[in-house]
């Protein structure tokens, strides 16, 4: 028999449609373990949601294991080598919420320029109207932006800037073609080029600190970082030491090291303008991620090829 278990927190729609498909929900992957020897023999593909780790040792306590299906496109907390050597087939889910998190991170880049949250805690608070209005703040409009990684989302955010006439920068392993937009070969000597960083690039151990001291302290006083990728892109301490010391005019994260458990000295940053991982938090994103995770478990558990296959085992 065929099972299928829908590993994570779901929402009661994408819990239905998996339901629907015979899956059994399974809060978190450390409950993996307390399923029967008998049942974890069974199961063939692994519907996959959550920040917590996906490794060897989970795999193995499913032998028959075929394909795990992850909701989102980074994939960086499922251990894909082991799947590999295990011949297990991994997918993610890309491009269908590339707009909403281009979107977001410019969003992002406006409101810590513009002082959104300063602004909008004036107004509630009657500060406006007791203390008057607040400092200046700079545009977005004509600064040279940095981007780094032009994947798919890169690409969404570099187009977008470049309506805001934005000089556009960016790192990628490759070139790539664009309108005349300047590459750079290192993270350090893309952000001596520019005013502000947006980060893009995928998470894992090869991308680990890629955001160093080095490069925060590049962008100067007055460079704005944004992220949107993963935490572990960067030096969160270095973040926190430059923010704190003037040294970076602000940060604008969707991302953390250790989240949700957010450092409380960078949550209480005011130069930060900190979101809870809301990247593809859109009713529309989610939709299209859980279908096409779905269509991903689908075909390759009836023996067809993926939709979007990160490995090929």
């Amino acid at each position: 028999m065929t099972r299928i278990l829908a590993v994570g927190r779901y929402s009661d729609v994408d819990a239905a449609a998996l339901a629907a498909m015979g899956a059994q929900a399974l809060p978190s992957a450390a409950a993996l373990a307390a399923l029967p020897a008998a049942l974890r023999a069974e199961v063939h593909g692994v519907a996959f949601m959550g920040h917590e780790s996906f490794g060897a040792a989970e795999m193995d306590l499913l032998p028959a294991l075929r394909v795990i299906a992850n909701f989102g496109v980074g994939y960086d907390n499922i251990d894909v080598g082991a799947a590999t050597a295990r011949k297990v087939l991994v997918t993610n889910t890309p491009e269908v919420l590339s707009d909403d998190v281009a979107d977001l991170a410019v969003g992002m880049l406006i409101a810590q320029s513009r002082g959104f949250e300063a602004g909008i805690a004036s107004v509630r608070s009657g500060d406006w109207q007791r203390r008057g209005p607040l400092p200046l703040a700079r545009r977005v409009t004509g600064r040279r932006v940095g981007i780094l990684g032009l994947g798919r989302i890169g690409r969404e955010i570099a187009d977008r800037l470049a309506g805001f006439r934005c000089q556009i920068h960016y790192c990628a392993r490759t070139p790539r073609q664009t309108p005349g937009w300047t590459r750079h070969g290192d993270p350090l000597s893309l952000a001596r080029a520019v005013d502000d960083l947006v980060v893009a690039v995928v998470g894992g151990e090869e991308t680990r600190g890629l955001v160093s001291a080095e490069v925060i302290a590049a962008l100067g006083p007055d460079g704005v970082l944004v992220n949107i990728a993963r935490g572990s892109v960067v030096d969160e301490p270095a973040l926190i030491a430059a923010l704190e010391q003037g040294r970076l005019r602000g940060a604008a994260l969707d991302v953390f090291w250790n989240e949700p458990a957010v450092d409380p000295r960078l949550a209480a940053l005011p130069n930060l303008l900190p979101l809870p991982h809301v990247g593809s938090a859109t009713v529309e994103s989610r939709a299209a991620m859980g279908e096409l995770q779905r269509r991903n478990l689908s075909a390759v558990l009836a023996g067809q090829a993926a939709v979007t296959p990160i490995n090929a085992p």
